[in-house]
């Protein structure tokens, strides 16, 4: 196709499905920010992590910046010096602690601006292709900084100040055994097509592979196990030879696992989360399994759901991020291209921070494989 392919991601949302969904995502980004204890946003210099205050300036600035600019900087910002304090791909991620932020006031008051300027447009209800498209990548932007900010607050043992649906693992009456399935050799249609809805880039374009028969497990590595493999690799309680994560401790025989700012039972059957997949991979070898594909994982997520089940987290897979023959980068360039860089790794899958609209088999998440902050798991093949 050509350069304007995101005007072919319909059909689009109703102005109003939109309006409603920005609003919950507004929500959600004020209630995160406006609950931080004062100095809670100084937070140690970190390769994971953004500081706070900048993070919820670059979701407001993306927004203002698409949605309200065309993408164009010499379109004037709401706030003076924007495009030079919250580009993401402008200011080095070290710079950004030492950025000299507006008030915390001023960003509020600046995304006050953007998004009611955005309501206007939403509540008119006629939308043009292109007013939909980025109104669209806008939302879904801040839907991903928000899931931010809860692997974020997760890492530092912030208390998460959102009471939702989307925060708590639904309790599952599993009658279902882990097993391993056997799945025969399968044609499988991995990415996406024109005129489906909204896609990001990097499922660009649907073709059709073939997956050579492969097991894999019905169920995630869960606590229990990855507790065992612990336990076989602990050399002596100063010197393990693989350490614990730090959002699980042993004390006085028992192990717990840190949610956000509390310490609660381990569940052992509840799957094992934050874990790297450089760590992952060591609990294969030791099994003697292997991590599934990308292929593979959307072979099974594409399957008939009685036969297995979703871990709530996003899943690693062995596959390296690349883009699918006959890429092309959409409006926003850095949101894929810059990650084709032979280190980054597919994750498969959702959250439970992650919004139903974007829980779809063909959405490709990726991480560097030593990135454990984020909910994500893994599950096993066999060799």
């Amino acid at each position: 196709m050509t350069k304007f392919d995101y005007l072919h991601y319909d059909p689009w949302p109703s102005a109003q499905t939109l309006l409603e969904a920005l609003e919950r995502s507004t929500l959600i980004t004020l209630t995160v920010i406006s609950e931080l204890s004062s100095g809670q946003e100084l937070v140690a210099l970190s390769p994971n992590l953004n500081p706070p205050h900048w993070e919820f300036g670059h979701l407001i600035w993306f927004h203002e910046f698409w949605v309200h600019r065309q993408g164009i900087p010499s379109n004037p910002s709401f706030l003076s010096d924007s495009d030079a304090l919250f580009n993401s791909s402008e200011i080095f991620h070290d710079d950004r602690w030492q950025a000299k932020l507006p008030s915390i006031n001023v960003l509020k008051n600046y995304l006050s601006d953007v998004v009611e300027r955005s309501y206007a447009i939403l509540q008119s209800g006629s939308l043009t292709p292109e007013q939909a498209y980025f109104m669209q990548l806008a939302l879904f932007h801040q839907d991903m900084h928000n899931e931010a900010f809860a692997y974020m607050w997760q890492s530092l043992a912030y208390e998460w100040p959102i009471e939702q649906c989307l925060g708590s693992i639904p309790e599952q009456k599993d009658n279902l055994d882990p097993y391993y399935l056997n799945i025969p050799e399968s044609q499988l249609q991995l990415g996406s097509v024109p005129n489906t809805g909204f896609i990001f880039d990097n499922e660009k374009w649907q073709h059709e592979v073939v997956v050579p028969l492969f097991s894999i497990s019905s169920h995630a590595v869960n606590n229990g196990q990855y507790l065992e493999f612990l336990e076989a690799h602990r050399d002596s309680d100063a010197h393990p030879l693989v350490s614990p994560p730090s959002h699980l401790r042993q004390k006085e025989g028992k192990w717990y696992e840190r949610s956000f700012h509390r310490w609660l039972a381990m569940d052992l059957q509840a799957p094992v989360r934050h874990i790297s997949a450089l760590e992952a991979e060591r609990y294969c070898d030791w099994r003697g399994l292997r991590l599934p594909s990308e292929k593979e994982l959307a072979v099974l997520m594409q399957s008939p759901p009685a036969n297995w089940r979703h871990s709530y987290l996003w899943e690693w897979t062995s596959s390296v991020f690349v883009p699918f023959e006959g890429f092309t980068p959409d409006p926003y360039r850095d949101y894929s291209a810059p990650w084709f860089d032979g280190k980054h790794r597919v994750l498969k899958g959702w959250s439970v921070y992650t919004p139903a609209y974007l829980r779809r088999p063909q959405f490709r998440n990726f991480y560097l494989p030593s990135r454990s902050d984020p909910f994500c798991g893994f599950r096993t093949c066999l060799p």
